[in-house]
């Protein structure tokens, strides 16, 4: 984690991976939601900062968890600057970090049922 910590920069695909999205959703909403525009290098790669990977969970929150449209995600995004940058603020959370949260979680299920049959 501290040397995905340490990357200033990360690929098109890398991004993909890590939020469980295709690239073509990631550069369609790149062409929706103005706030998301990613750095290109010389080659003309997408190279995605953690602002930017901050910005897509996000919005893959809105419309894939609050069943956002759109449309709404970007009037929720635009009008509640707010919302936005509290956002933003909170730590970067990986893949790595929900695996363990998610272990957690059923180590902490299995005691509640141990203790439960007690």
């Amino acid at each position: 984690m501290d040397e995905e910590r340490k990357r200033l920069y990360y690929s098109i695909s890398e991004v993909s991976g890590m939020i469980g999205l295709k690239a073509h959703i990631l550069r369609f909403w790149e062409s929706e939601f103005p706030m998301l525009k990613p750095r290109k290098n010389r080659a003309g790669n997408r190279a995605y900062t953690e602002r930017d990977i901050k910005i897509i969970k996000l919005i893959k929150y809105l419309l894939y968890d609050e069943k956002y449209t759109i449309d709404g995600a970007k009037a929720r995004l635009k009008t509640d600057h707010q919302f936005l940058e509290a956002q933003l603020e909170l730590p970067l959370k990986t893949e790595r970090l929900d695996d363990e949260l998610k272990n957690i979680r059923q180590d902490l299920v299995k005691l509640l049922d141990f203790v439960e049959s007690l």
